[in-house]
């Protein structure tokens, strides 16, 4: 993990790092916020969180305000990068909502996008275990949480892979993609024409598919109401039938006035915390 570069911070340290991924081909960044618990070499509760649509791995740290209160209450914050960079695919920066900085933190599976955007193998079979090897973090008392397109990753990944998260929670996430336009075109891109496939990374459908709910201690999601992706892109009441469906607990909230951006998650983003950190131990 090459140190681009280390800011201290409420105690802590925030840093960036670079690191080869074979799963992808190329360098990928990502920022890890280590509260001061985890300076003194003792292992620390971890929290994923994934960005959205157009964020690069500095957005949610510089952005969201979360590192004062994962400070108070011991919790490491990795923030990834939210697509390969460089890659040189044609079109790859063409349009903002898919391509670069729109990975959708799934494996493509058609050409030309599969050789590089590999986002779930790089997250789950790289980046997480170098993470938990090299930094006084905790593998067994691991959380998930994104915004956007970040809440589509967090929802799908946790579901797609059991026991590797212990909490899971999203900020106005895309909990349809099969049914929205952001959705329909990163699947018809990275995985093709062949809707059988897409299923496998829609949250509405994997939760639907569930036999027992799979975070008993409950889901939370937060959704503004003045948010202009809400009624076209967003679909939290479709993840909301299928967790009432399947009896998983889900505390979504809606909040009159808020809109998709950052002002929002800094209002919320201490809860999203706080239920991490039950969850998990800190």
């Amino acid at each position: 993990m090459e140190l681009l570069s280390e800011h201290a911070c409420f105690g802590g340290l925030q840093r960036f790092h670079r690191h080869a991924s074979a799963a992808i081909g190329l360098p990928m960044k990502f920022g890890l916020y280590l509260p001061p618990q985890a300076l003194t070499g003792t292992p620390v509760p971890l929290l994923v969180c994934l960005a959205g649509l157009t964020c690069t791995e500095e957005t949610f740290a510089m952005k969201a305000g979360a590192q004062r209160l994962a400070a108070q209450l011991g919790l490491a914050l990795l923030t990834p990068d939210t697509s390969p960079r460089g890659a040189g695919v044609p079109g790859e920066a063409g349009s903002w909502d898919f391509g670069v900085g729109a990975g959708f933190y799934l494996d493509a599976t058609a050409a030309p996008w599969s050789a590089h955007w590999r986002m779930e193998s790089w997250l789950l079979d790289e980046l997480l275990p170098q993470v938990w090897a090299q930094a006084p973090v905790r593998r067994d008392a691991t959380g998930i949480s994104g915004h956007s397109m970040g809440g589509h990753g967090a929802l799908t990944l946790a579901l797609r892979h059991p026991g590797v998260f212990r909490s899971l929670s999203a900020l106005a996430p895309i909990c349809a993609p099969m049914q929205c336009p952001w959705g329909v075109k990163a699947f018809s891109g990275y995985l093709g024409d062949d809707r059988s496939t897409w299923a496998a990374h829609d949250a509405s459908a994997l939760m639907a598919a569930q036999t027992a709910a799979p975070f008993p201690g409950g889901i939370l999601v937060d959704q503004g109401l003045a948010d202009k992706f809400l009624a076209e892109q967003l679909h939290p009441h479709l993840l909301e039938s299928a967790c009432v469906a399947v009896g998983q607990p889900l505390t979504l909230r809606r909040h009159a006035g808020s809109d998709h951006g950052y002002y929002f998650i800094a209002s919320v983003i201490d809860d999203h915390l706080r239920h991490h950190a039950q969850q998990l131990g800190a």
